[in-house]
């Protein structure tokens, strides 16, 4: 077995215009302080993280890994969930979608599809540059506007909205797969790719390329009621990311599901800080320890109703605690016996 790395943050609920919240090397420092080894680092923000620069200069890079390691921190993933999000749009989210790309190609779909393209191309060439393995992202959605069944979809239209999803993929998955690194979509409603169906689907679509990968936030499966722990069973050798982000989800004679619209503080199933929820993380390191895997715990804060600097101190010890050290002998190793074939034989009944 191999050991779970952490505790890391994922940087993108805590950028900021005030300090130490608005340059890398404070809110390095800052987060090192409260005990974090690692950063996930966001790319949609250049202040912070050029990613062109990245991409096309080794020096750059070493720049940015040396001011990590000055405040004794590492970097876990870099992200592209923003433009990840901009690979498929459908029309009917374009306007709410703008908000994520450049101005130079806001109301223009196409010119928008190619620049969220050549975002994950250079975020595929910045993550070699900085030795990186993995990669965390959104698929983006053309079907996500059916997701429930009425009226009912057409025959062939799932198939043909996963076919399409791929081919706007497939390039991109084929440039990381050339600088080594894997792609690990979060499985997250909005997106086409949201939970273990669906993530297939795209699997199968793409050939069953082996960069396609999983980053699992349990958070996501309360609130869809799946269970989060058979997942881990199911798709434990496409996990290749971890946000530890914790949930609730108590419905009741007003609203289930789907929330009702309204405000997250009011909806049956919220995003709580770690150890706030219901969400059984003991189970999860122990599932992902027993399956081998050796990525960062990284902690996503997104509680709607504790402030994000406490949920960030809690939450460095909170992982910490969770953390596995496996173990290299078995309980009852004391009792072992060598082997023996003839012993064996007569226990056996052999003669």
């Amino acid at each position: 077995m191999k050991e779970i790395k952490g505790p890391a943050i994922f940087l993108a609920q805590f950028i900021s215009d005030k300090p130490p919240f608005n340059n890398f090397k404070d809110i390095c420092h800052w987060a090192s302080n409260l005990g974090y080894k690692a950063i996930q680092l966001p790319t949609s923000n250049s202040d912070l993280f050029d990613l062109e620069k990245a991409a096309q200069s080794q020096q750059y890079c070493d720049e940015v890994t040396g001011i990590a390691a000055d405040a004794g921190l590492t970097i876990s993933e870099l992200s592209t969930h923003l433009q990840g999000q901009l690979i498929a749009v459908h029309p009917a989210y374009d306007e709410m979608f703008d908000n994520f790309a450049p101005q130079a190609v806001k109301g223009n779909p196409a010119a928008r599809t190619v620049w969220a393209k050549e975002q994950l191309m250079l975020a595929a060439k910045a993550s070699q540059k900085l030795g990186l393995k993995t990669h965390a992202t959104f698929s983006g959605a053309l079907l996500w506007h059916t997701f429930y069944p009425w009226p009912q979809r057409p025959q062939g239209l799932v198939e043909q909205g996963f076919a399409e999803l791929a081919k706007r993929w497939l390039p991109i998955l084929d440039c990381f797969d050339e600088m080594g690194v894997d792609v690990c979509f979060e499985l997250h409603p909005g997106e086409d790719l949201h939970d273990g169906v669906s993530f297939e689907r795209f699997l199968a679509a793409t050939n069953n390329h082996p960069r396609v990968n999983i980053l699992y936030d349990p958070s996501h499966f309360v609130l869809q009621q799946l269970d989060y722990l058979a997942f881990i069973d199911i798709y434990h050798e496409r996990i290749k990311a971890f946000h530890v982000k914790d949930a609730e989800f108590t419905p009741n004679g007003r609203s289930g599901v789907y929330g009702g619209y309204q405000n997250w503080q009011d909806r049956p199933g919220r995003f709580r800080s770690l150890g706030d929820g219901q969400i059984d993380f003991k189970s999860i390191f122990s599932k992902l320890t027993q399956y081998g895997f050796d990525g960062w715990a990284v902690l996503e804060w997104e509680c709607c109703i504790k402030h994000p600097e406490d949920g960030a101190k809690e939450g460095a010890e909170f992982i910490k605690q969770h953390l596995i050290r496996p173990t290299d002998k078995a309980f009852d190793d004391f009792s072992r016996a060598e082997t023996d074939t003839q012993r064996n034989n007569r226990i056996l009944g052999i003669k």
